[in-house]
């Protein structure tokens, strides 16, 4: 299909999914599916990129009734839209090791998940911060080691970090001292997302637009976490929401009038349209 470009020339459009997609309650809003539905029609490109595994991100897709490729675990695992393989980063299983001993040794009131691929770890489910995530993603994990599930691939694509809000950035700053080469981001306040050296959405970003024949220039981004900072400087035109933290407002060249619970990210489409 013929491409035809959004009003700011944009031929591909990127989006983080909790705090920007979805509304606060972590649910797709219903009325976003007009505008989406309305990219495909122009033959564009709507990209999740999220922190989640693809598993959490199908039903989305579903929801809202579109398709296409997904970057996953903040931009070290990507898929197209048949469920390919196009980009694969995983931590080695050393690394990961190291990361969870040091959590435990030095913040025992962590809650660390692991995530590898299509599998999702945990010590126990019946952790609340565990039923928690459950709930919001809408997926199960399952018990099990490091080593026992993902030793014999070699490693894991992410480790998941959740404590208390104002302890998160130290444990962060921690753990990207002892290992610097690994990726320590911090998604939310009480969140922590480990990953392999170098993984950035931008990368999953590049690597979506190659798979399209584009060039990143030639897309928008949408994001409201630290997180997405990397995704919304690769492209030229980025979009902060509006309930976004402020040096994420401050890094994009815009910023949406409307927060992501008022569907913020579709009105600015189909202003766009």
């Amino acid at each position: 299909m013929e491409c035809r470009p959004l009003k700011n020339g944009a031929r591909i459009v990127f989006t983080d999914v909790d705090g920007t997609l979805l509304d606060a309650e972590h649910r797709p809003i219903p009325a976003s599916a007009s505008a989406i539905a309305r990219l495909g029609e122009r033959g564009i490109p709507f990209v999740l990129v999220s922190a989640r595994m693809p598993e959490a991100l199908t039903p989305i897709q579903r929801t809202l009734r579109f398709s296409g490729p997904l970057v996953c675990y903040s931009g070290a695992y990507a898929t197209d839209e048949r469920g390919v393989e196009l980009l694969s980063r995983p931590m080695p299983i050393e690394l990961a090791l190291k990361a969870s001993r040091i959590v435990a040794e030095r913040a025992s009131d962590v809650c660390c998940m692991a995530y590898g691929y299509h599998r999702w770890v945990v010590d126990d489910r019946l952790d609340p911060r565990v039923a928690n995530e459950e709930r919001i993603v809408g997926r199960q994990s399952e018990e099990g080691t490091l080593e026992d599930v993902f030793g014999e691939v070699g490693g894991l694509h992410k480790l998941l970090l959740v404590g208390e809000a104002g302890r998160m950035g130290a444990l962060r700053a921690e753990l990207a001292a002892a290992l610097p080469e690994l990726t320590v981001v911090l998604s939310s306040p009480i969140l922590c997302e480990v990953m392999a050296g170098g993984v950035s959405k931008a990368e999953g970003v590049r690597v979506v637009c190659e798979h399209y024949g584009l060039e990143p220039s030639q897309a928008m981004a949408f994001g409201d976490g630290h997180n997405d900072v990397d995704m919304l400087a690769a492209v030229p035109e980025s979009y902060a929401m509006a309930n976004g933290e402020a040096a994420v407002r401050a890094a994009a060249t815009h910023v949406t009038r409307l927060t992501n619970d008022e569907n913020g990210l579709a009105t600015e489409l189909e202003r766009l349209l």
